[in-house]
């Protein structure tokens, strides 16, 4: 005789249709069980595609081919040591003792393939033993990786607009290379003041290094351009450029012009230029928000030939948020807004460019703030030095990948900027669990994760990229251009 097995109630079909019952939600509350007894759980489980990037553009075959260093440890290898350090900033860590929290965490010591990170000490000693030389290797680093990620994210840009500026971190400790010297925010502290050029297109980091607290030189504002220009990738034909009061010299104008690039700078007030002013030919602006403009011929003092400047002219102060402060400078009778520029377009359509230069202090911002750049570890300024290199890796990771994750059709236009900390609360913070079987390890994702369509499409165009070394066949549908 046959009996009919009765069904666990919680193997039974769940009822679809108008009769259905709704999903009870999970009860949580003060009397809630706890334990610590789950095993390879993470919440940072958007490393994967970050490892993939990473893995695809051959980034350990470049850093050991490339990297130079005094220190080999047991703990890990000089490779290991760098991932560590530039994951921990990507994820938000920016100082080398914050790294004891994730010590363990199984993704990033799987991708590591160690069992724990070492002790801070070990990783402050491994940055130590990076001599100076190291920062530019890192930029190099950079360089080729940039290389590789255009290629393969068809980004095809012939003209790129370069935005550089400086920024201003202030120093509470006795690290070596401090200045008193330009700080509007904390006058009198002792600060450094880095140099950074950004592509404004891609809101990539291209070149910078960090400096000691003084105003820069012409002719390290003109070294520093010489290694941007030739830090762009192979396929850009046209640069233009923008830059602050603080790059008005005549190095800077030299360096663009000998690049055959067209610039855009802020002048700074002197008495010459002043008196030029009073002299000029005002006419209406109608097409910007000041009383007038206008434009001439000028040589200052040490310049080797006349340059074209133009000038807005404000009988008051010009409306809130027209333009930061930086860019004007007073009279007793008029506030002017003046600029220097090899451009040939209209006065409103020049300014209307330098203007949107706004965007390169909020990338600073991003790096300062979110990146870990102003998190200078040690009293030592060429650790200091490398540790901001790592930091801008760790920034410009977030930009890769989002050319990656863009569109098919995405123009520069529309190509939408995800700041590295909305990136993390997107993509970084997901809950996921490592498992092993039959001798494979895999992820784990949470069937509730909001992005997990973004998701993988990225890790499908990352997991489409050859191996390294191989030729990079682009893996995006359609090209940036």
């Amino acid at each position: 005789m046959v009996t009919k097995r009765k069904q666990h109630s919680s193997r039974r079909p769940v009822k679809q249709g108008p009769g259905a019952r709704a999903p009870r939600p999970n009860k949580i509350g003060a009397a809630t069980p706890y334990h610590f007894r789950g095993k390879n759980l993470t919440p940072y489980g958007g490393l994967l595609p970050v490892a993939t990037l990473l893995e695809k553009l051959g980034f350990q075959a470049l850093l050991e081919e490339t990297l130079t260093t005094k220190r080999i440890t047991r703990a890990m290898s000089p490779y290991q040591f760098v991932l560590a350090l530039v994951l921990g900033l990507y994820i938000g860590f920016a100082r080398l003792n914050q790294l004891r929290f994730i010590a363990r965490d199984p993704i990033l010591t799987g991708i590591l393939q160690v069992t724990r990170l070492p002790p801070q000490s070990t990783l402050w000693r491994f940055l130590a033993s990076l001599h100076l030389n190291v920062a530019k290797q890192i930029l190099s680093i950079q360089r080729q990786l940039r290389e590789r990620v255009w290629a393969a994210a068809q980004v095809k840009l012939e003209t790129v607009t370069l935005d550089t500026d400086t920024t201003v971190h202030t120093l509470y400790g006795r690290q070596m290379g401090g200045r008193k010297s330009y700080n509007p925010k904390n006058k009198g502290k002792r600060s450094y003041q880095p140099i950074l050029t950004f592509l404004a297109e891609t809101r990539e980091y291209l070149m910078g290094g960090l400096r000691n607290g003084d105003r820069p030189t012409g002719r390290q504002i003109a070294a520093h351009l010489e290694s941007a220009f030739r830090a762009l990738p192979g396929g850009v034909k046209k640069i233009l450029a923008r830059a602050d009061s603080g790059f008005y010299c005549w190095e800077a104008v030299e360096a663009y012009e000998k690049a055959a690039c067209q610039f855009v700078i802020v002048a700074r007030k002197t008495r010459r230029l002043v008196e030029r002013l009073q002299q000029a030919e005002w006419k209406p602006s109608p097409r910007s928000d000041a009383d007038a403009q206008c434009e001439f011929l000028y040589q200052p003092q040490g310049w080797a030939r006349a340059c074209r400047f133009l000038a807005l002219r404000y009988e008051n102060e010009p409306a809130a948020g027209a333009a930061e402060q930086y860019q004007l400078f007073a009279t007793s009778a008029y506030t002017y807004r003046v600029f220097v520029t090899n451009l040939a377009e209209p006065i409103a359509a020049v300014v209307w460019f330098y203007n949107q230069r706004a965007a390169a202090e909020n990338l600073i911002k991003e790096a300062n703030n979110d990146a870990g750049l102003a998190a200078h570890p040690s009293r030592r300024f060429d650790m200091n030095r490398n540790h901001f290199q790592l930091a801008m890796l760790a920034y410009n990771l977030n930009c890769w990948l989002l050319l990656f994750n863009r569109e098919a059709q995405a123009s520069v236009e529309t190509l939408r900027h995800t700041t590295l900390a909305t990136a993390r609360l997107r993509f970084l913070f997901v809950a996921a669990k490592i498992w092993r079987h039959a001798g494979r390890t895999g992820v784990s994702y949470s069937d509730h994760y909001q992005e997990k369509g973004l998701f993988e499409r990225l890790m499908r165009r990352l997991r489409a990229m050859g191996p390294p070394g191989s030729s990079l066949v682009p893996v995006v549908e359609g090209a940036l251009s």
